[in-house]
């Protein structure tokens, strides 16, 4: 089968002779539609983010429609058209049996602990696919992974209408929690340098914070991973708020804990999402026509296309897809 795999770092190929993957008994397989471009992806890309082997398929944002189902699957059939939950709890452990399964020890991330998502097909977990109707474009099906870590974020952080809150960095997950912001009745406030991100989040919804030195947020998403801005952050947060952590850097930051302790500040980092719970809260959202998947999206690939993907994401403010249709429907489906 077609695969867009990554053969070394900062190289890519599409190749036609990729193995078919195999569908076990909880498993099935899913022929993709649509797969989304992020920022997990190009640190495999840059060499920055390990994977198993080379060559080797990332990508973990995407859907499809099911065409082959395992022996023990009863809950699936061939023809439903599913996104893919991609990070897969062990089950068994006290995190997943807790239904917290962001903190499974052993949890396995497509694209990273196991074969991704750019290729034709690829075996799923079953549980682990959640059956959207038949008319979802396949824009949505690659958007939809990182709308669910936006919302999240936002449903753990308690925002109710009327709030303010600050979101530090306009990538697209900060793009799409602008958005839930902006969906829950709340006010979305954005920092961004790049222009075209910074218009893109007052698109969905928010306004620039810019204009507004000193003012303070009882909710603050900081979700650039930038070390220069974690103090802005920090500091911006109002007495009893809340910073939740969605970006990450492996960078010391400084902190003063008699400033958190005085002003009574909560910090909680914010994981992407918890196993079985949040991507059907998102999907009964977008059901609903509160959200949407594909808010942040600007720029559309062919999966033959992929390496001038690559090459130019880092240059679209908004989210890249990559779009599977040429490939679908070709033998081995």
């Amino acid at each position: 089968m077609k695969a867009i795999t990554l053969v070394s770092p900062r190289e890519i190929s599409v190749v036609d002779d990729w193995p078919e993957p195999e569908c076990g008994p909880g498993e099935v397989i899913v022929q993709m539609r649509g797969v989304g471009l992020c920022g997990t992806d190009l640190a495999a890309f840059d060499g920055k983010a390990a994977v198993p082997a080379f060559p080797w398929i990332i990508g973990h944002e995407g859907g499809g429609d099911i065409v082959r189902v395992g022996a023990d699957v009863s809950d699936r059939a061939v023809g439903d058209r599913v996104v893919i939950e991609p990070n897969i709890g062990c089950g068994h452990c006290a995190a997943c049996a807790a239904g917290r399964s962001s903190l499974c020890e052993t949890r396995l991330s497509v694209g990273f602990g196991m074969s991704g998502l750019l290729a034709e097909r690829v075996a799923i977990p079953a549980d682990y696919t959640w059956v959207v109707d038949r008319s979802t474009p396949d824009v949505a099906l690659a958007c939809f992974e990182p709308l669910v870590v936006a919302h999240n974020a936002v449903r753990r952080a308690g925002v109710r209408p009327g709030d303010d809150a600050l979101v530090v960095g306009a990538g697209s997950v900060g793009q799409l929690i602008c958005h839930a912001l902006a969906q829950a009745g709340a006010q979305p406030w954005v920092t961004e340098p790049h222009p075209g991100r910074m218009q893109l989040a007052l698109t969905l919804g928010a306004k620039a914070a810019q204009d507004r030195d000193g003012v303070l947020y009882p909710f603050v998403f900081e979700t650039s991973g930038v070390k220069p801005v974690w103090e802005n952050a920090l500091t911006s947060v109002a007495k009893g708020g809340l910073l939740s952590l969605v970006g990450f850097t492996r960078e010391p930051v400084e902190l003063v804990p008699m400033d958190v302790v005085r002003n009574q500040i909560t910090i909680r980092g914010h994981l992407i999402y918890d196993h079985p719970a949040d991507f059907p809260a998102t999907l009964e959202a977008v059901r609903a026509g509160t959200l949407v998947a594909e808010q942040a999206v600007q720029a559309r690939y062919s999966a033959d296309d992929a390496v001038a993907a690559f090459a130019a994401v880092r240059e679209v403010p908004g989210k890249t897809w990559i779009d599977f249709s040429d490939w679908y429907g070709t033998p081995g489906g």
